[in-house]
């Protein structure tokens, strides 16, 4: 897949790297290089006495190097990337060394055994006799939840603010114990709404309502619509095996992808990519994850367009998809935007008529302005409807240089009155935003 600068440098996990993966993209930094259909390779010499082997798995963007960094990619596989994107007609050797084509066919036989491992039977008994200790598990935690949820409404939310951490911390730890790690976050997430902001104990009833929902929701599963007794699950922290979702015929398109969002969750790489089917008008959140210094099945990059099939995961308002299949394509599909935050809302209504509980969705908003007003910033549209732009929005000033305060379509993420924007277009290009 050819990546363009500006997108190779947005796989850069910091500023450093971007910046010594610049210096590297030197043809007298590589002692060898090459590329063929599958991977991208070269020899990089450092300050050791054997040249750093560094190579790219062409086909989903993956990396390898045999320096000791941890950063992933590291500086010289940014470099590597970089180098071949100027100059292209210095890599005129095709045949992969052996250290290449070795890596090349563990990855391909960890793809066998996963499409294997799809394909084997499972104990059928075996697995609907977990699923039922399981449930009873988080059947059994969800009755502690509630009595925990009624006892706070019951003493009066105002105390909440005098609360020892340890009072969400030790509940999320229970929740945890019994198998429900996504009501576990939803607690954690109750303990940090901030109690010392004014609006506070709006932002705490919404969350503790939310997590009744789902909790409640659980427990009465059986009579439940198909598609929202999943959302149910996914809210609880029952996950899908995503192989078996890629044996499924997906959804055909070219994807803009909109904004990468990165964080780090338990020693845990997280990485939220959200994208725009350009001709079926779906929006999309693609979840990876990985262990700082391993690879990602896919290195998407804000602005990118991809010729890909998605499968969603089952859901009565479906966002979250797997890639099951992507080709690369330098089309640049158009989009079309809401043209205000009237249409966004009567959107988002619709998607909460039939499931309460949703969360952050993105939008491509057409003529959007910053406008400061009162104690913040603000959204505008072309009707001069605002909302407030979320709290701690890092690239404003990024923004405000881009825009110039004139109005530009822009994608954003949030839900009900707060948002942030993940990109705008300017002048025929997309400027990425991504926090």
């Amino acid at each position: 897949m050819q990546l363009t600068e500006d997108q190779i440098l947005s796989l850069a996990p910091d500023e450093s790297s971007r910046k010594s993966g610049r210096e590297l993209a030197n043809p007298s930094k590589w002692a060898r290089k090459g590329i063929n259909d599958i991977a991208l390779w070269g020899e990089c010499q450092g300050s050791g006495s054997k040249p750093y082997q560094t190579q790219v798995d062409l086909s989903n963007i993956a990396f390898k190097c045999s320096c000791p960094s941890r950063k992933f990619p590291c500086k010289h596989g940014l470099g590597l990337m970089l180098l071949y994107a100027r100059h292209a007609a210095s890599f005129t050797d095709s045949t992969a060394p052996a250290w290449v084509a070795e890596w090349m066919e563990k990855r391909s036989k960890r793809e066998e055994k996963k499409t294997e491992a799809v394909a084997k039977p499972a104990d059928a008994t075996a697995q609907v006799k977990r699923k039922e200790t399981r449930e009873q598990q988080v059947e059994d935690g969800i009755a502690e939840l509630l009595r925990w949820m009624k006892d706070i409404v019951r003493g009066g939310i105002l105390a909440m603010p005098e609360k020892d951490p340890a009072f969400f911390s030790d509940m999320a730890r229970r929740m945890i114990d019994a198998k429900a790690p996504g009501l576990a976050g939803m607690v954690r997430n109750l303990g940090t709404v901030g109690f010392y902001r004014e609006d506070w104990q709006s932002r705490f009833m919404d969350q503790l309502c939310r997590m009744y929902l789902v909790a409640t929701g659980f427990l009465n599963r059986n009579a439940l619509p198909e598609d929202l007794a999943e959302d149910i699950r996914s809210g609880t922290g029952f996950t899908q095996n995503q192989e078996t979702l890629k044996s499924q015929r997906g959804v055909a398109d070219t994807w803009i992808v909109l904004g990468k969002q990165t964080s780090e969750e338990d020693n845990l790489l997280v990485e939220k990519n959200w994208l725009y089917g350009t001709a079926t008008q779906r929006y999309a959140l693609v979840l990876q994850f990985s262990v700082r210094g391993q690879g990602l099945a896919f290195s998407l990059s804000a602005g990118m367009h991809i010729r890909a099939e998605l499968v969603f995961f089952p859901s009565a308002a479906p966002l979250r998809a797997v890639i099951r299949e992507q080709q690369s394509t330098r089309a640049k599909a158009s989009y079309t935007a809401c043209k205000g935050w009237l249409e966004v809302t009567e959107s988002a209504a619709a998607v909460y008529r039939v499931l309460p509980f949703d969360g952050e969705r993105p939008y491509i908003v057409g003529q959007l302005r910053l406008v400061e007003f009162g104690d913040g910033w603000w959204l505008a549209d072309a009707d001069n409807r605002m909302v407030r732009l979320k709290e701690g929005f890092k690239q404003l000033y990024a923004l405000l240089s881009v825009s110039g305060g004139q109005p530009l379509d822009m994608a954003v993420l949030g839900r009900e009155h707060v948002y942030e924007p993940l990109g705008v277009w300017a002048q025929g290009q997309y400027h990425h935003l991504s926090n």
